[in-house]
Parts: structure tokens; C-alpha cells; sequence
């Protein structure tokens, strides 16, 4: 069965277009069932998929005259006398495809769809082969959105921040909330959300962050102590939410913060952490700045660490968030923070349970940075207008 993802939307859009289409995101996020999905859309019988993983399919593009692939293509009743749509599964697997993939695209009418698991190669290698001639998808764990349509229930949340402060309803929020429970613990990698046995999550969540290691990280990157990497992961599952300071992670793991910065781009190039810049008129300064982490799911979080509950749910509304909204965060020398800067206009405060006194602190934090749109976001329900609940997001 096919649980209907938002980006499909955005990817079904460009069946049509010449250029390459690219979808990349960490492993286990979806990212072959869209390109399948893709290739049952496609109304020509002039189309195939290739699975880079394996051997037969890699020999297909190993080829030193390029225009010789057509030969191989045709054994999977490929032509180039018409338009052709090829579908390559985790091009990370032959790192020469992207040549094969720029010269054919160049000199005949083909349209490629390619999925790869890791931002950090597909950033370093397509750059130069293929400027101008590809668009990137990223693919996320899922949403609450997405997550709700997994598990066959129906929601009809507002769109809008104000439309969902405004229009809350207690009936629904009661039916929602021990989905929202299981989200948080559980996380939103699709293979992880329709296991029904809560034992069988865990060990799927393990297995996905042994793939990630195993595979992403020893195979992509080129650092010498794999185990200060790891280290380093692990010392991060208590910061989600706050501020990273690299000075007290390099003495915690005696290592040099110059280390500690290639490792953190590695992890956030990979797609398993994310780093929140501060919110600043000036590029610059924004630039500058300490940055904020989250990390790619709650269910990973559980599995690597033990976070608190608020915590959890800061994660949680980062991971609702981040696929349509450019974030960032507020912090005053001082201690004075706001959680969330959506899209520079917005500011959203995570909390537990909201007080008064929670709406009142973040209007003047808002005011003191020009921002008149703001809610606190919260757990538990309430039906002040300052306010949106969490199931809604």
C-alpha cells in the first residue's frame, strides 16, 4: 500500500521537466518508495529502475565510451529513439554515475530520477558534474501529518499558525494525543510506524542507526578514530534543544574543536543532526553565531539516549517544522530565548504545559525583535488563542 507522502506532491510536478531529478535523505526514509511511485506514474513503457546496491545494475553505467550504455540499457528494453526515464537507486553505491548521468542528459533526450542516502556525497560529487542540470529533493522522517496518515487516521489541522491557535477543538486533541505519545517515543521512519510491536520499533530503530553508522559514516567519511565519532553522538543526545558548544565537547572527548567542527558538518551533512543558526538581522552575525541542535528523529533519540520529556517535544515540533519552514532561534546574551523563528516572522515557544505568564514572556521577547506573530506550543490542551497544541502541528 502507498501512504501518501507531501513531497510526492513537489516530485510528481516534475515527471515532465528535463532536469535530474535528485531525492536524497538518510537511509530508511522513503526515498525508493518515491522513486517507485514515480515510475508508476510515468505513462511511457520506455522506462526501467536500477538498484545501484546491486552488481548487475552498477555494470549497466560502467562503461569508458558513455554512448555504449545504450547497449546495456537496451537489455532492459531501453531505446534512445524516443524519450527514455531512467530511475537509479542509490547512485551512492558507483560513484561515477553522475559522469555517465551529465553526458547522457546532454546529448539525448533522457530523464533521470536518482536517489541517494547521503547529502555529504551527493553534495561533493554532483556540484561539478551536474550544475545547472539537477533539482534536490530532501526526504524527512515523517511528520505527525504524514505519521497520522500511516496509521489510517483521519485529521483536518488548520494550515496556518493562526488558523491553529484559532481553531482548536478538545475532542480531537483527546483522540490525537496517544498518537502524539507514540510519535515521540517512537520517532517517524516509516518501517519503524508500521511495526505494531513496540519491542520490533526498537530493534528497527537500532538496526537504522547501525545502517547509518556502518554504512554512511564509516564509508563516507575519512576520519581516523571512528569511535570518537560515536563518542560524540552519544554526548549530543542530551544537548538536543540547546546551544552547541564545541570548547566543552572537545574536552569532554580530548580531542581538538577543530575535530569536533569537522565532525559535527559530517553529521549534519549526513542528515543526523541539524544545526539551527541564531536569528539575526545580519547575515553575518547569523552566520557567526552558536548554533542550535536537533537531531533527524525522537526514535533515534530514545534508542542513542534518554531525553527529557520537553525535550522530546521541542524535538518533535523541529521535526513538523523543518520541511516548510526556514528556522531559526532567538538568544540574548542573558539567557533570553525564543525556541523558534519560522520563516524570520514567526516566533514559537515549546512548552510542557503554557501559563499566562509563558504567553506574556514570549509577546515581549517577540515585540523586542519586531515580530508580532507568535504562540507558545504545548502538550497539553488549552483554549487560549496565544496557544497551539502539538497534535495540531
Amino acid at each position: 500500500m502507498l501512504y501518501t507522502r507531501t513531497l510526492f506532491f513537489k516530485l510528481e510536478s516534475e515527471i515532465e521537466t528535463k532536469e535530474v531529478t535528485v531525492i536524497t535523505g538518510m537511509r530508511r526514509v522513503g526515498k525508493t518508495t518515491a522513486l517507485l511511485h514515480l515510475y508508476d506514474l510515468v505513462q511511457s513503457k520506455n522506462k526501467a529502475v536500477f538498484d545501484l546496491e546491486n552488481p548487475l545494475h552498477r555494470k549497466v553505467f560502467e562503461e569508458e565510451n558513455y554512448d555504449a550504455v545504450w547497449s546495456n540499457l537496451q537489455q532492459f528494453g531501453i531505446t534512445n529513439t524516443e524519450k527514455a526515464y531512467l530511475f537509479l537507486d542509490e547512485v551512492q553505491n558507483l560513484p561515477e554515475v553522475s559522469r555517465v548521468v551529465k553526458y547522457l542528459y546532454d546529448h539525448w533526450n533522457v530523464k533521470f530520477f536518482l536517489t541517494g542516502s547521503s547529502s555529504y556525497y551527493l553534495r561533493n560529487l554532483f556540484p561539478e558534474s551536474l550544475a545547472g542540470r539537477k533539482i534536490i529533493f530532501e526526504m524527512f522522517p515523517l511528520t505527525f501529518a504524514e505519521f497520522l496518515i500511516f496509521k489510517h487516521v483521519q485529521r483536518n489541522a488548520p494550515a496556518t499558525f493562526a488558523q491553529k491557535a484559532k481553531d482548536k477543538n478538545k475532542i480531537s486533541y483527546d483522540l490525537l494525543n496517544p498518537y502524539y505519545r507514540e510519535y515521540l517515543e517512537f520517532g517517524g521512519f516509516p518501517p519503524v510506524v508500521l511495526e505494531q510491536n513496540p519491542e520490533r520499533k526498537k530493534i528497527l530503530l537500532s538496526e537504522i542507526f547501525t545502517s547509518y553508522f556502518e554504512k554512511d559514516a564509516k564509508n563516507l567519511a575519512d576520519f581516523k578514530d571512528m569511535s570518537k565519532l560515536r563518542d560524540l553522538i552519544l554526548l549530543l543526545i542530551p544537548r538536543i534543544g540547546s546551544r552547541i558548544e564545541v570548547l566543552k565537547l572537545a574536552t569532554g572527548l580530548s580531542i581538538s574543536r577543530e575535530t569536533v567542527y569537522t565532525y559535527l558538518a559530517f553529521l549534519e551533512q549526513t542528515y543526523f543532526i541539524s544545526l539551527l543558526p541564531r536569528h539575526s538581522g545580519s547575515v553575518d552575525r547569523q552566520a557567526a553565531g552558536s548554533r542550535k541542535l536537533f537531531i533527524c528523529d525522537c526514535g533515534i533519540a530514545n534508542i542513542l539516549g534518554k531525553p527529557a520529556e520537553g525535550q522530546l517535544l521541542e524535538q518533535s515540533i523541529f521535526q513538523n517544522l523543518r520541511s516548510d519552514h526556514k528556522l531559526s532561534f532567538y538568544n540574548k546574551d542573558g539567557g533570553t530565548e525564543i525556541d523558534f523563528i519560522a520563516d524570520g516572522k514567526v516566533a514559537l515557544e515549546v512548552k510542557m504545559t503554557a501559563s499566562q505568564r509563558d504567553i506574556t514572556t514570549l509577546r515581549l521577547r517577540a515585540e523586542s525583535i519586531h515580530l508580532t506573530e507568535r504562540y507558545v506550543i504545548t502538550s497539553r490542551y488549552s483554549e487560549k488563542e496565544e496557544i497551539i497544541v502539538a497534535t495540531d502541528m
